[in-house]
């Protein structure tokens, strides 16, 4: 096989000295290209580069070697040699796929093999890449024509082809970086007979040129290198890109260190690894002290280091190294601290470093590594980053260490660069006394006991001991926060007993607990006080009897619908249900009464047994618990004149009250208003005989008195406000604000809705106001306005309506229905 390669270095030479690659291959020097022996062409083509010498320099021209196919019984069809650059070839012929019967289509079943076209082409345009034949252009005139990107899409025209002959030019250089590849669709169409084959694919490759050098990713590259930096240390990566085809000699780029701007110490102080760009650190020697900064002129080159160059720069700059250790500016300290102190200050240590200021290696750290075995200090960096503050992490206790010795190291946040002595300072500490507090054991203590315990009887012994045992101090004890005032203390001793009787039912009880604070104040010069909390658990008794909560009732007189009435007891479980329930008096001639069927029975059904007329009347029930304790309970029922279910009560009395009373009413009040200006007119009279000057004239009180400053009328603007003051001299004692006792706040007792538990109400209400620690009063009488010596307005005492009754018969109001009836027994009912 022999093929001709045309090689032109623009100048008059016509022959050359060719050196191909591979050896199976010979080149002679008029470009003969020989085969030397048998070769397979593994995918149907073979790629070697043939080097030669011009002008100096060598050069490679890269050469693929293509199959051509003879027309056989396979029909099998391979492009022939493709020339390259610097190179020239027969011109490869593609033809169509035979057709059988005529030109009958027949579906093709192999792929043509793309066309290699380099980019850049020198032209002249528009320049031959292959012929396209039809196996019928004997026959029959063929015309040929493509199709697709490149020809008659964008970019149009790019590819053409002689429609008769089928030769297929590109009219232009390809440029393999933007496109890389163009598919195109070739048609042959016989004159007269319409398609005389199917459409074949082509496919143009475009193989690259060396015609893009490296990029550097960034110019200058800035890196950093620390001054006490080893042989062998990486410092930063340079990069370049190449826009030429991935993974071939054109873009492959290897790197070059040019030139060191300062050469010293040496002027190889880094090297550069030529594949992958990363500079390291090549010999010792880095001061930056003497030399802050390297220059390095970088040379990036494809074809391996022998083709196009570009050239960079990476500027590295020497950073500090922790070369100097830091020192203590004062070795040893001796301080004073108070005890029972969370983070106070115990002692500040300022340091000195040489290293570069406000970096890491300047910037220190403290540690404390002996004496502290308890964690009691705390060590930290202040905010110079120089100084060392120690504080307290617990509390300290005078009486058991006053006096503890600290060694306190001090380095910097990053580990020394070359091995270094460690600072380090000796901190004594005397822990000063003082007065505190008592404390009780336990903080809270919880007793349980029955809740009708005597008066004067003990409680419990509740003490509190003194930690300073050096001062022998006494503690006396007061107890705080007693909102019943149950309880009383002997401040010697510390025996809390019962003052006054205790309820389990009381609403200052929760949970059956009741709570107080003692206070234990110790004699020091100033006192201290210290709180524990008293819980009492109080055992329930039967101390309360059940009562019915319904007060009223309305019922039928006809086929009565019998009442639910339902029972509270105050008491708990063990004295309350199952109840018992009797009718008393008069009640049992006309009620029923019992219990539910629950099986605690815990309701009380009550019917009227008889037919009465209507009007209200009085059901007297005697509720007792399961031990026996009762209490008899007043029910007022309505009956109504009605039947079943459907209570409907009419008051006659009040339907009774018609015109005629109205009428009465009306006139009574037109009198009262004549009365009343009678009244008026007679006054007037009396003050105009009078005829008095309202101010005397030595009465210098022509001022506006303000009458909302609370104070007196018209004869005190001289008066003394101290007087309102009075009860601010027994407010309570003021105790340490460094111990505040837990004081919670009063419970007050609603209203009850049972008019027999009034009394209680008022006793529980009056004790809790007498115990309120936040308002006054405080145990005195405080006078809230003070009215001055005199005044010359009368007294008001002569309205005295207590007699001005006696003579009206409140009988009367009975007749007015039930509203009415209880007015009538206030008024009406004599001196009880």
């Amino acid at each position: 096989v022999k093929q001709n390669l045309v090689f032109d270095d623009c100048t008059s030479r016509t022959s050359f000295l060719f050196h191909s690659e591979d050896s199976r291959f010979k080149v002679d020097g008029d470009g003969t290209l020989k085969l030397k022996r048998g070769l397979t062409l593994h995918n149907g083509h073979k790629e070697f580069y043939v080097s030669t010498q011009s002008m100096g320099k060598k050069i490679k021209v890269p050469v693929r070697v293509l199959h051509e196919a003879r027309h056989g019984h396979h029909h099998h069809h391979e492009m022939t040699t493709q020339p390259q650059p610097g190179s020239s070839l027969s011109l490869p012929v593609l033809n169509f796929p035979k057709s059988s019967g005529g030109l009958k289509r027949r579906k093709r079943d192999w792929v043509i093999p793309p066309i290699n076209f380099p980019e850049n082409g020198r032209g002249p345009f528009p320049e031959h890449m292959v012929q396209i034949r039809s196996n019928n252009d004997k026959e029959v005139k063929i015309l040929y024509s493509i199709t697709g990107p490149g020809a008659d899409q964008p970019p149009v025209g790019l590819f053409t082809v002689d429609k008769n002959s089928g030769f297929l030019y590109v009219t232009q250089p390809l440029d393999r970086e933007r496109k890389d590849k163009y598919i195109l669709l070739a048609h042959a169409v016989a004159v007269g007979a319409g398609t005389a084959e199917a459409p074949m694919e082509i496919i143009v490759k475009v193989i690259d040129m060396n015609d893009n050098k490296p990029a550097f990713t960034q110019d200058p590259f800035m890196g950093t290198v620390p001054e006490a930096s080893k042989a062998g240390d990486e410092v930063m990566q340079v990069t370049a890109t190449d826009a030429d085809e991935e993974g071939s000699a054109n873009s492959d780029v290897r790197y070059t260190i040019l030139s060191q701007e300062p050469p010293l110490p040496s002027p190889n102080m880094f090297v550069i690894n030529p594949v992958t760009g990363m500079i390291r650190v090549n010999a010792p020697g880095l001061d930056r002290e003497n030399i802050l900064k390297y220059t390095l002129q970088i040379q990036a080159a494809d074809m391996e280091g022998n083709g196009l160059t570009s050239f960079g720069k990476a500027i590295i700059t020497v950073t500090d190294s922790n070369d100097n250790a830091p020192q203590f500016v004062t070795p040893s300290y001796t301080v004073s601290v108070p005890e029972n102190k969370v983070d106070a200050l115990v002692v500040k240590m300022p340091v000195t470093d040489g290293d570069d200021p406000h970096s890491s290696a300047w910037a220190t750290t403290f540690k404390i590594v002996d004496g502290d075995p308890q964690g009691l200090f705390n060590v930290s960096t202040g905010p110079s980053k120089l100084e060392g503050i120690i504080t307290t992490a617990k509390p300290l206790d005078f009486e058991k260490n006053n006096k503890y010795t600290l060694l306190v190291t001090v380095q910097n946040e990053v580990p020394f660069a070359v091995p270094l002595p460690t600072s380090t300072a000796t901190v004594i500490v005397n822990v000063e006394d003082v007065n505190e507090a008592p404390v009780f054991s336990p903080v809270e203590k919880m007793i349980k006991k029955p809740e009708d315990l005597p008066i004067d009887s003990d409680l419990v012994l509740y003490t509190a001991t003194d930690p300073d045992t050096a001062r022998n101090q006494k503690v006396t004890y007061k107890i705080r926060n007693d909102l019943a005032g149950w309880l009383s203390i002997d401040k010697d001793t510390g025996m809390i007993k019962v003052k006054s009787p205790m309820d389990r039912e009381s609403t200052f009880v929760q949970d059956n607990k009741y709570s107080v604070v003692v206070l234990g104040t110790d004699n020091d010069e100033i006192p201290a006080t210290g709180t524990g909390t008293l819980i009492i658990e109080l055992e329930d008794v039967n101390d309360n009897p059940p009562t019915i909560d319904e007060r009223m009732i309305k019922v039928c007189n006809k086929e009565s619908t019998p009442q639910l009435l339902s029972i509270t007891d105050k008491d708990g479980a063990g004295f309350a249900a199952p109840y018992t329930v009797q009718l008393q008096g008069s009640s049992l001639s006309n009620w029923t009464a019992r219990m539910n069927d629950t099986s605690m029975q815990t309701g009380i059904i009550l019917t009227l047994k008889t037919m009465l007329d209507s009007g209200d009347y009085t059901v007297v029930l005697r509720v007792s618990d399961i031990q026996g304790l009762h209490q008899e309970s007043t029910i007022q029922a309505s009956v109504c004149d009605c039947k079943g279910a459907d209570v409907q009560c009419t008051d006659k009395a009040v339907a009774g009250f018609g015109l005629s009373s109205i009428l009465g009413i009306l006139g009574a009040i037109l009198l009262l208003l004549l009365l009343s200006l009678l009244l008026l007119m007679f006054l007037r009279k009396r003050g105009g005989e009078k005829k008095e000057p309202l101010l005397q004239e030595d009465d210098v009180r022509d001022n506006i008195y303000y009458y909302d400053e609370e104070g007196g009328g018209e004869d005190d603007q001289d008066f003394d406000l101290s007087v309102l003051h009075r009860g601010l001299d027994n407010r309570p004692d003021v105790f340490r604000n460094d111990i505040a006792p837990t004081m919670a706040r009063p419970e007050y007792r609603p209203r009850p809705a049972n008019p027999a538990d009034i009394g209680n109400f008022i006793d529980d209400n009056l004790k809790a106001a007498d115990n309120d620690p936040t308002a006054p009063p405080y145990d005195s009488l405080l006078v809230f306005d003070y009215e001055g010596g005199g005044s010359e307005a009368g007294s008001l005492s002569s309205l005295n309506s207590s007699s001005s009754g006696d003579d009206q018969d409140y009988d009367l109001l009975q007749q007015w229905g039930p509203r009415f009836k209880k007015l009538s027994d206030m008024y009406g009912g004599g001196e009880d």
